[in-house]
C-alpha cells in the first residue's frame, strides 16, 4: 500500500494560502509475506539430488590398456639410473593421469602412483 505524507485537508489548506504544491511525496511499503495470505501454502516435497554411487562403472580394461601402452613406450629399452628414473616417474604419472582424464569418467578421482626400482634378485612390497 502507500500513503501520503500530507493529508488532503492539509494540501487544500496550503493551496488556499497561496502556495501551490505540484507534487505530494508518498511512501510505499511492502506487506510482510504471509500477512495477506491467510491460506497456508502446501509443503513442497523435494527429491534428494545426491548420488551414492556412480552411474557407470570404472572402465578397468581401458585404463589397463593405457597403462600398458604408456609403460612399454617409456620403459621398454631403459636401464635403471636413479636420477633418470626420478624424473621419469613424474613424467609417466602425468601422462597416465592425462590420458585417463581424457576418458572423462565422472565421479572418480584419478590418483597415479609410480615406483621404479632396480630389478636385482629381490622382491618389492608396496603397501
Amino acid at each position: 500500500g502507500s500513503f501520503s505524507s500530507l493529508s488532503s485537508h492539509e494540501v487544500k489548506a496550503k493551496e488556499t494560502a497561496g502556495r501551490t504544491k505540484d507534487s505530494v511525496s508518498t511512501v510505499s511499503y511492502i506487506d510482510e509475506p504471509g500477512h495477506h495470505d491467510d491460506a497456508p501454502r502446501p509443503a513442497v516435497q523435494m527429491e534428494n539430488t545426491f548420488q551414492t554411487a556412480p552411474a557407470k562403472r570404472f572402465p578397468v580394461a581401458t585404463v589397463n590398456n593405457i597403462l600398458k601402452d604408456v609403460l612399454t613406450s617409456y620403459l621398454q629399452e631403459e636401464r635403471y639410473e636413479a636420477e633418470l628414473c626420478r624424473q621419469m616417474t613424474k613424467t609417466i604419472s602425468e601422462v597416465i593421469k592425462a590420458r585417463v582424464k581424457d576418458l572423462m569418467i565422472p565421479r572418480y578421482k584419478i590418483i597415479v602412483l609410480i615406483s621404479i626400482g632396480q630389478l636385482n634378485e629381490q622382491n618389492m612390497r608396496v603397501g
